[in-house]
């Protein structure tokens, strides 16, 4: 009986302790940003809407403009149609993110 219980409870609980352990890409790395107005449910909500709008790829490079923001600004200002397509679908996530996480 109580290696049943310790099955149910572990069933029941595995999917949800998964969910904590696994961060995506853009929730780990704003995790590790200095920025004052990060914190873990934010960033978990940011990853949220980069779930919904942005391709793996695109998230990972995303991700890498919380370590250095000067890479944002690169390709923003770079004059290849991969970079501007790139950015619109980041303009898009970020809209996206502001409006359903705040901020």
């Amino acid at each position: 009986m109580k290696s049943l219980f310790l099955a149910a409870s572990v069933a029941v609980f595995l999917p949800v302790m998964g969910s904590f352990a696994h961060a995506g890409p853009i929730e780990s790395a704003c995790n590790r940003s200095d920025r004052a107005a990060s914190n873990p449910q934010l960033c978990a909500c940011i990853q949220q809407v980069a779930d919904q709008t942005l391709r793996g790829a695109d998230q990972r490079r995303a991700a890498s403009f919380f370590k250095d923001p000067d890479k944002a600004h690169k390709v923003w200002m770079s004059k290849s149609s991969g970079d501007d397509a790139f950015w619109d679908r980041y303009k898009a996530f970020s809209a996206q993110a502001q409006v359903y996480c705040g901020g």
